[in-house]
C-alpha cells in the first residue's frame, strides 16, 4: 500500500450544522454542492475532509451506527507556532466547537490542545518544533 491518505470522512448527525461549523466557522474551503446533497467535501491541500450523515456512513460500512464515546481516532491540524494553536482553538470555540484541552506544552516538546466539533470528533491543534510546514 502506498502511504497516502486521500479522504477523511466524518459521520455527522446534522450535516448542515457541520457544514456551517467547518465552512463558515472555521473557513475551510468547500467544494460546491447541490442544496439537497447528503455529502460535503473540503479541500485540505493534499487531502480531503468529507462530511456524511452518520447513519448512512454506518450503513455503507455495514456497522451499527449507535457507537458512542471515544472512538480512538483524532484528526490533527499542525500550525506554525504555539500562538497559532491558541488562535485556532479560539476560532473553533467561536464557531461552536468545544475546547476540551487548552493549548499547553506537551511531553514531546511541542504545544497542543484539542477541540471537539459539534458531533464530538476530536481535533488536535499542534505546533511541533520538528515539523517544517513550508
Amino acid at each position: 500500500m502506498e502511504p497516502h491518505i486521500s479522504i477523511v470522512t466524518l459521520g455527522v448527525t446534522d450535516l448542515e450544522r457541520s457544514v456551517r461549523f467547518y465552512h463558515e466557522g472555521l473557513g475551510l474551503p468547500m467544494q460546491s454542492r447541490a442544496p439537497d446533497s447528503d455529502v460535503a467535501f473540503f479541500d485540505l491541500a493534499g487531502a480531503w475532509l468529507s462530511l456524511y450523515p452518520r447513519d448512512l456512513l454506518a450503513e455503507d460500512a455495514t456497522v451499527d451506527p449507535d457507537g458512542s464515546g471515544f472512538a480512538g481516532v483524532t484528526v490533527a491540524h499542525n500550525v506554525a507556532s504555539p500562538e497559532a494553536v491558541d488562535d485556532v482553538l479560539a476560532e473553533a470555540a467561536a464557531a461552536g466547537g468545544d475546547v476540551v484541552k487548552l493549548g499547553q506544552e506537551v511531553f514531546w516538546g511541542g504545544y497542543s490542545g484539542y477541540f471537539a466539533d459539534p458531533d464530538g470528533h476530536l481535533w488536535e491543534v499542534a505546533w511541533n518544533p520538528e515539523f517544517d510546514l513550508d
